[in-house]
């Protein structure tokens, strides 16, 4: 039966990743939803059950992941459904973000994803089955955010390495759906889970404009539901051929239209220069 699948989470005391574990939950399918924070998911969700398993994991950690994956094997025989949700965000400009700040976003929005994939990987593709979510960013899609570059160039590198992922597990019977959401009524835009750069430069206004309004403004008024999402994802797990790309939030559809049509614009402008690069016949 469909609820009887194994849900594995990532970044699930907070945020969609939350929402989605207490949905699933509720729904009678078995999560096993990891923190950094096993006691902030006890307290959010409940302690270990037949149908839930709270798990500390450092996702930088390569040997936590290994481990975390095998004590849900082991409690649960299998993982049917992979949502690699954990991340954060990392305002600031190019030039104010430290190499630490910088490398920082990505060992945990990227690397920590791979952890994760390489990991849990083995045992789907035994199945011959499983389904990977990859959560990016609309942001992943349409970076042009004064102030946002290292945080949407991690979602880029997610979205490409997901849709190499899709292509190499198909064979294996392994479904993959990267998705885009716009913006979410969740904490992602809190304090405790939005970082500042560490010395930033006044000279950029946009970026120091872009942050205000983030998180004085945005934050708390975000126009998409959460628990419509973790809605949508479990209806996409259920289907027999799942979108590939799954954009949540009209203002997620905007961007994208507007990044096509951006494209298609400047295609057709540099066409000849496009065209004029290829030897001569």
């Amino acid at each position: 039966m469909e609820n009887s699948k194994v849900w594995f989470i990532t970044g699930a005391s907070k945020g969609l990743g939350l929402t989605l574990a207490k949905k699933l939950l509720e729904q009678g399918y078995s999560v096993a939803a990891t923190s950094r924070n096993k006691e902030a998911l006890i307290e959010a969700i409940g302690n270990t059950s037949l149908n839930f398993l709270p798990l500390e994991m450092d996702l930088v950690n390569e040997k936590s992941v290994k481990n975390a994956i095998e004590v849900a094997i082991n409690h649960f025989k299998t993982i049917d459904v992979v949502v690699n949700n954990a991340g954060y965000g990392q305002i600031g400009t190019l030039e104010e973000l430290t190499d630490e700040e910088s490398r920082k976003n990505y060992d945990v929005n990227v690397f920590g994803l791979l952890n994760v994939v390489r990991n849990t990987m083995p045992y789907l593709r035994a199945n011959k089955s499983g389904h990977i979510f990859n959560i990016a960013s609309v942001g992943g899609y349409y970076g042009g955010f004064s102030g946002w570059g290292i945080y949407c160039s991690t979602k880029f590198a997610v979205a490409g390495l997901t849709e190499a992922l899709a292509a190499e597990v198909k064979s294996f019977g392994v479904k993959v759906t990267l998705v885009y959401p716009g913006y979410f009524r969740t904490n992602f835009l809190s304090e405790e889970s939005i970082i500042i750069p560490k010395s930033p430069i006044d000279e950029y206004e946009d970026a120091r404009q872009s942050q205000i309004l983030h998180q004085n403004q945005i934050n708390g008024n975000q126009p998409n539901d959460p628990e419509k999402a973790a809605d949508a994802l479990i209806q996409m797990a259920k289907e027999e051929n799942p979108a590939l790309h799954l954009f949540l939030g009209a203002d997620a559809l905007e961007m994208v239209e507007q990044k096509i049509s951006i494209i298609k614009l400047e295609v057709e402008k540099w066409k000849s220069t496009s065209l004029s690069t290829a030897f001569k016949k």
